[in-house]
């Protein structure tokens, strides 16, 4: 059993930043495959980007390439999304997410996460 809490979501003005932590509670944190998604009003939850247990490889949704970074300190059972040049399309509930053991296959879809944060709200205002 894991539990995640996120933080640090917050109002901010287009091009400026944000830094999400998430902090997983629960044994094995190393073995997680950890990410992040994010869902606005309406629409379905996406994906933004996740990191891999083993190899600590990286994918990004081509919407936040170059933009956001995610890393993770397993020393702290925390993993972090700092986000640059946000923009208002960026406004969402951004989720902590977990897989364990998760693989390069189907990273993308939250059917497959294990584990889901409560969420923290993100808007950025024009």
């Amino acid at each position: 059993q894991v539990q995640l809490v996120e933080s640090g979501g917050g109002l901010v003005q287009a091009g400026g930043s944000l830094r999400l932590s998430c902090a997983a509670s629960g044994r094995a944190f190393s073995r997680y495959t950890m990410g992040w998604f994010r869902q606005a009003p309406g629409k379905e939850r996406e994906f933004v980007t996740r990191i891999a247990w083993s190899d600590g490889s990286i994918n990004y949704a081509d919407s936040v390439k170059g933009r956001f970074t995610i890393s993770r300190d397993n020393a702290k059972n925390t993993v972090y999304l700092q986000m640059n040049s946000l923009k208002p399309e960026d406004t969402a509930v951004y989720y902590c997410a977990a897989r364990y053991l998760g693989g390069s296959t189907n990273y993308d879809d939250p059917r497959r996460v294990d584990y889901w944060g409560q969420g923290t709200q993100v808007t950025v205002s024009s």
